[in-house]
This record gives structure tokens, sequence and C-alpha cells, in this order.
């Protein structure tokens, strides 16, 4: 099956930083919560971008690379033992203008079938309920191209991406491939995803990790008509949004 998503066309987007600002705001990422449960994860009224994939798609790996940080997301050597979700708040002198949510991986055989299809359902409810989530990062090893489970969870997000929600596809291990592999792996991705953006990326390497700086930064810093800012005082403790998602557990180990 092959999943083609489209979008509205907007109006014109913020223009993309300098490299410098892209990385150092994305170096200002620190913890924020953790939630075991989808009704733990607090109400946020700023720019909320997830990151999803495999368990061996190098998540934990691109979201280090891009924030400069080595252990800010957690790496387990046994792939799909992470199932919680991890929010990092990003903005500097305390205050919060975007956030990254780190859902934990999916596909790993080693979890049980029961926890695969709670977790599945879980994450389907994530994507499909989550206020103020705007944008998908989806990560993928390009060695094994879209798998049958990252086209599912385009479909899912289908309706939203039509509605305006941002989509961006990684193809981690860019340094695995030939430069014409690449050159084939970009051009059959960006077939399966016409409503979303294509990046190679290595965090080896450093390959495609400005420009997938920049493009997160343009996604949590929208042009406002009115001039709001769209941040969050971090002083502040918000009430727990348990009314406006599903109250299923993550699995655990």
């Amino acid at each position: 099956m092959t999943t083609h998503l489209s979008a509205p066309v907007a109006g014109n987007p913020p223009p993309a930083p300098d490299a410098k600002i892209a990385m150092g705001w994305m170096h200002t990422a620190r913890f924020l919560t953790t939630a075991a449960q989808l009704h733990h994860l607090p109400p946020i009224d700023v720019p909320e971008i997830a990151f999803v994939g495999r368990s061996n798609a190098g998540k934990s790996t691109c979201i280090n690379t891009l924030t400069q940080q080595k252990q800010l997301a957690f790496a387990s050597k046994k792939p799909g033992r992470t199932q919680h979700i991890n929010l990092f708040a990003l903005g500097k002198q305390g205050v919060t203008d975007a956030v990254l949510a780190d859902l934990p991986g999916y596909g790993y055989a080693a979890v049980s079938r029961s926890d695969k299809v709670r977790w599945q359902q879980v994450m389907v409810n994530y994507l499909v309920s989550r206020p103020g989530l705007t944008g998908i990062v989806l990560l993928c090893d390009p060695r094994l191209g879209m798998t049958e489970l990252d086209e599912a969870l385009l479909e899912v997000v289908r309706p939203r991406v039509e509605e305006g929600l941002k989509f961006l596809i990684v193809l981690t291990k860019a340094d695995k491939l030939t430069r014409s592999e690449q050159a084939k792996v970009l051009s059959i991705t960006r077939l399966q995803a016409g409503g979303g953006e294509v990046k190679m990326f290595s965090a080896l390497k450093k390959q495609g990790v400005d420009e997938v700086a920049q493009l997160l930064w343009q996604w949590a810093h929208p042009v406002h008509p009115e001039g709001a800012t769209g941040t969050v005082d971090e002083g502040a403790e918000p009430p727990l949004a348990g009314s406006q998602l599903a109250d299923e557990d993550l699995p655990t180990e």
C-alpha cells in the first residue's frame, strides 16, 4: 500500500532562520515531563512536534543530534523498551515556545503482541486527538524504506495533514548509502509522502542536521496575524488534560 498525503496551500511560511539560530534554539531543549498514560500529558498551547518511528530507526540519536545533547532522548540498547511519551521544552530564559514529543518506537519483535496492539491504539489516539500537535517527524531507515507500519501511520494522520498539520520524513543513517542510493530513496519516499517533506539525515556525518533544525524552527514560529507570541511560562503549573485524550495505558516492560 502506498499512501499519498496532500496538504492545503497555506500562506507564506516564516523565512528560514540562519542555521546557527535554529541549532541554538534546538540546543535549549530540556526535559519537561514523561507520561505512562495519555491523560497524564499536560495541555500544551505552544506548537508541539512529535517524533515517531520504528524502534530501530535511530529516533533517539536524531533527537540528541539535533539538540546537541548526548543523552536528552533515551537510546536503549534494546529497541522497543522505552514505553513512555517524553516531552522536551524548547525556548530560552524559562519560556517555552515549542515542545518536542518523543513517542515510543513501534514494530520491534521483542515486544509482546498485546503491548504492540495496545501501543498502536494509544499512538493513534495521540496523533488524531492531541491538541496543539503542529507537526510530525517520521524517522525511517532508508535501507528498509517505508514499511507497512509507517504507511499505516501516514494513513492515520492524513486528515490532519490535509487540514494543515506539518509532516516530515527523516531518512536516517544516510551515511550507510552512496549518493546514488540516497537519490533513489529520496525520489521514492517523496512519492509516498506527497504532502510532506523528506530529508536525508546522518548523525555521523551531520548531513541534513541544519536543514531539519531550520524546518522545525519554522514550524514552531508561524506568522501570527495579530502578533501572538505563542509562549508558555514554565513557572505555571498547567492542569492535566484528562478529558481531552483517551485513557489507555502505555505498554510497560
